[in-house]
């Protein structure tokens, strides 16, 4: 998710990306290059190939190898595509040119570095290609081994194993892997705490693997932050997302791939916003320009001095100081633009930029999948829906308790416990914070101080339903820009759902500190200044703006199942808390997922998801590991 929240949100396509990366079109078909975040090409691939030849030549002379010996220590060579499958695996999460730190714990090399290293690195980015070329299928290994040199077939075992355990193939709702899911568990017992997409995810591989899964609900559907509503009225039908909306950077993210499994289409979302004042005049083009190029210019002047101020002074604190400094926005109509530029921000970080931490707000960004944002017609509900068939929950279960040990794990909820041999955690940070759920023992101090410093926002909409479309039908979004500072985040954004949602229907965000005051505010006041809002905009072009059908708000900060929206670095925390809050506790018995413990893709639906493929990897892992031990107990 790139959190400086800009209308176009640095959107790439493939061809961007790739100008990044393929410097030379007449390399070798075993050449890979990388672009690192200044943008400048790196060898790495490269030079180890030509370092590890040289050391393969010195030890062919000294140690008189055998010829399949040697051959083993060769580079290969599978097709001319490595660099867009280098690419492809990029997309994927995977570095071009090297080995994820998941691969290295995993063991997937016998020694970092090297040809072995180079050659798996090939055959585990050409194995993502094939698979996501279509992902309907069920990828098996027998598929490549007619292309992989039988010498590297040890390392086709590793990448395929590897790849297929950690979620990054064979995923999904495609019916050639739903036909996989065991009919009877032959595994352990799972309680899985929540049906978000990362409870889902999980749930869904765990049962690929042969676990018995159970999910624990509180709410009466699936999608927790992902809802959406039917609305209806005067004949007129629409479905709005009032949680999450925007798949990011389609080009790797999963949820696209899920899309694609059930043929949905996504709509990509336009980057034309146009701004409007209170008085419905629209902002002046070259001002328009004029103030979001300065907005940029100081987030990365912020970027730059960051490194020697203190870490615990906020992002806003930093751009109203700067802003003075370099003289940007010095007159009203100049800083009320501004300001719509810091609610943008706001919603983007689900979080006030007085909280945000300066030194770590956008550590996620150079993890950012490349590609457009997309709108999903029908709403995310879709996924939701697909991704829970078939999948044991049990809704309406507020868990109270989780005792964790040795040997179990007891789920408490009203009146019922649910003991299973491991447990996932999938409940917002919100929740944990609230400490509306009793750990027992207590968790770690370094993950409760995890959970006291990293932020968790706020922001809420309100949909619309009208009898027509009264707006323009050519953009996805259009702005308001308020006069006064403090309601700078008051529906300050609207997204035109009518293209996607079935009906005549209009979202209206609501950010910053105006998120929570918003949920103080009385239901008709705050349909009385949205209403004026539109009007102001649309009346004086000549349009009338008829009375909605039907309205929906939302108040995800008073929700007791989320308490908030969506995580951010706080002042005082940083990318390391979301790896400790995914840390696993108890022995391998409790385990915990959720867009904020992934550290690449916090605040997102596709992070939420992958954090649910992580964790089911590193519970089978665990199982398996006990099963061995077991094993070996019984033989002495």
């Amino acid at each position: 998710m790139n959190r400086r929240g800009g209308r176009s949100d640095s959107k790439q396509s493939l061809d961007q990306v790739s100008s990044g990366f393929l410097s030379n079109t007449n390399e070798e078909p075993s050449t890979l290059v990388s672009s690192s975040s200044s943008g400048k090409v790196s060898k790495t691939l490269v030079k180890s190939f030509d370092s590890a030849n040289r050391n393969v030549n010195s030890k062919v002379v000294r140690s008189r190898k055998s010829r399949r010996e040697v051959e083993k220590d060769e580079a290969i060579c599978i097709n001319k595509e490595s660099n867009s499958e280098a690419l492809v695996a990029l997309t994927a999460g995977f570095p071009s040119d090297s080995l994820k730190d998941e691969e290295i714990e995993a063991g997937v090399v016998s020694v970092v570095g090297g040809i072995e290293q180079c050659n798996y690195i090939l055959i585990r980015n050409h194995i993502i290609t094939k698979w996501r070329e279509n992902v309907s299928i069920w990828l098996t290994k027998d598929m490549f081994v007619d292309i992989i040199p039988e010498r590297c077939s040890g390392l086709l075992d590793s990448a395929y194993n590897y790849l297929l355990s950690y979620g990054y193939i064979n995923f999904g709702v495609a019916l050639a892997i739903k036909d996989k899911i065991p009919t009877r568990p032959s595994k352990g017992r799972v309680i899985v705490i929540g049906a978000g997409l990362a409870g889902l995810a999980a749930a869904r591989q765990l049962m690929l693997f042969g676990f018995e899964v159970i999910v624990l609900e509180g709410r009466k559907r699936a999608g927790g932050r992902v809802y959406t509503k039917k609305m209806e009225g005067g004949n007129k039908v629409a479905t709005a997302d009032l949680g999450g909306s925007v798949l990011t950077g389609t080009l790797g993210n999963p949820l696209g791939l899920l899309a694609r499994q059930l043929s949905y289409t996504l709509h990509t979302v336009r980057d034309q916003c146009p701004l409007y004042r209170a008085d419905g005049k629209p902002v002046d083009e070259y001002l328009d320009k004029k103030v979001e190029a300065s907005y940029n210019e100081l987030l990365d002047k912020a970027s730059k001095v960051r490194q020697e101020l203190s870490p615990v002074i906020s992002l806003g604190e930093a751009l109203e100081t700067l802003r003075k400094d370099f003289s940007v926005a010095m007159n009203d109509e100049e800083m009320s633009l501004f300001n719509w530029h810091l609610a943008n921000l706001e919603y983007a970080n689900a979080g006030l930029l007085s909280h945000l931490s300066l030194a770590f707000w956008d550590q996620d960004d150079p993890y950012d999948m490349g590609g457009d944002h997309c709108f999903l017609p029908g709403g995310n509900g879709r996924l939701v829906h697909a991704l829970a068939e078939n999948v044991p929950i049990i809704f309406e279960k507020t868990v109270y308790a989780i005792r964790y040990g040795r040997d179990s794990v007891k789920v408490i909820t009203a009146g019922q416990l649910f003991e299973g041999d491991m447990a996932l955690c999938t409940v917002p940070l919100g929740v944990l914070k609230s400490g509306s759920i009793t750990f027992i023992p207590e968790l770690p101090q370094q993950k409760l101080d995890t959970i006291k410093r990293l932020g968790f926002g706020l922001l809420n909409k309100v949909a619309l339903l009208f009898p027509y479309v009264f707006w323009d039908s050519n953009v996805d979004t259009f702005g308001y820009v308020a006069d006064d500072s403090s309601c700078r985040g008051e529906f300050f954004l609207f997204y035109n759902y009518a293209t996607v949602a079935g009906g005549p229907l209009l979202l209206a965000l609501v950010a910053g500190k105006a998120a929570h005051k918003f949920e103080r505010m009385a239901p008709t006041d705050a349909v009385t200044k949205v209403l004026q809002i539109l009007k102001g905009i649309y009346e004086p072009q000549g349009i009338n703006v008829p009375k909605p059908i039907q309205i929906v708000f939302t108040s995800w900060g008073s929700d007791p199942f989320s308490f908030g929206s969506y995580s951010n670095v706080a002042v005082g925390a940083s990318g390391d808390d979301y790896d400790i809050l995914a840390e696993t506790v108890g022995e391998g018995r409790l385990f915990f997922a959720g867009e904020a413990t992934t550290r690449r893709y916090p605040a997102t639906m596709h992070g939420a998801f992958l954090t649910g493929l992580r964790e089911a990897a590193k519970m089978a892992h665990h199982a398996s590991v006990r099963t061995s031990h077991l094993q070996v107990e019984k033989k002495k």
